[in-house]
């Protein structure tokens, strides 16, 4: 007798085998109701923030995992997991251009129902920030555990665990500054500059977060690279001299 694969065989709500394990009825009744909208655009709103939540809740997944495997002494899983999650976070950004088709006036029409919301009270970016602390921490015990030199790893060791592992680390966090930067100008496209957020906050402020770094140590890594390297005493040329002096001593980067 052939088997009726029309039936579905899960359990949960839904007509069908797929609808019951990936919820779809619950999932696309996550949006304003028609009736409640007040402008057609607030589905492309919603739907980008809602995929967004679902992206960075992916990724924190994969970090926070791939500190356990720090610990646990498997760094190339770490590693890999950690280009899960730098992908996940390339999605995020990259949805961003869905925003392009925002209207700026109609924004302002949306805006009359977001009430105090805004993306600094996201779950999946409050996230991020904690999970990535959880992997800087798990790092430096084990650079401390094993008396790792990352200066020597860097310059000798590019086939090693260790090396595949900072590189990782740095793709996730590079990958976060580049949201923060293509969140910022779209932000700026669809408000402008010198305004103040559903949130209160300038939108200038924005612009701050670009340059903070969850793992500080591995970026000054690379400042001590080109001094101790072979063009390391290279000046700045003098019409360069004062950009050189304030880039010396930059403001540290906000928490984003």
């Amino acid at each position: 007798m052939s088997k009726d694969y029309s039936v579905p065989v899960l359990d949960g709500e839904g007509d069908n085998d797929y609808t019951r394990y990936m919820r779809t009825d619950t999932l696309l009744s996550l949006q304003r109701k028609p009736e409640d909208v007040i402008h057609r655009d607030e589905l492309l709103f919603q739907v980008v923030h809602q995929s967004t939540e679902l992206w960075l809740k992916l990724a924190c997944h994969e970090v926070e995992e791939a500190a356990r495997q720090i610990d646990a002494g498997r760094l190339d899983t770490a590693a890999r997991l950690l280009a899960r999650a730098s992908l996940s976070a390339r999605l995020t950004a990259d949805q961003l251009e869905m925003m392009r088709h925002l209207a700026p006036w109609d924004f302002q029409i949306i805006r009359t129902v977001l009430g105090h919301g805004s993306g600094f009270e996201s779950p999946g970016w409050k996230a991020a920030r904690q999970v990535s602390q959880e992997l800087d921490k798990s790092f430096r015990r084990l650079v401390e555990a094993r008396g790792t030199d990352l200066v020597e790893v860097y310059r000798d060791g590019h086939d090693t665990p260790e090396y595949r592992l900072a590189e990782a680390m740095i793709d996730w966090d590079e990958r976060i500054s580049l949201w923060r930067t293509q969140h910022y100008k779209m932000a700026t496209r669809v408000i402008g500059h010198s305004v103040v957020g559903t949130k209160g906050a300038p939108v200038e402020f924005l612009a701050k977060l670009i340059g903070h770094k969850f793992f500080p140590q591995l970026w000054e890594l690379r400042t001590e690279l080109t001094l101790s390297g072979p063009l390391g005493d290279a000046e700045a040329a003098p019409e360069f001299a004062e950009e050189a002096t304030a880039s010396a001593c930059p403001m540290s980067g906000a928490g984003a």
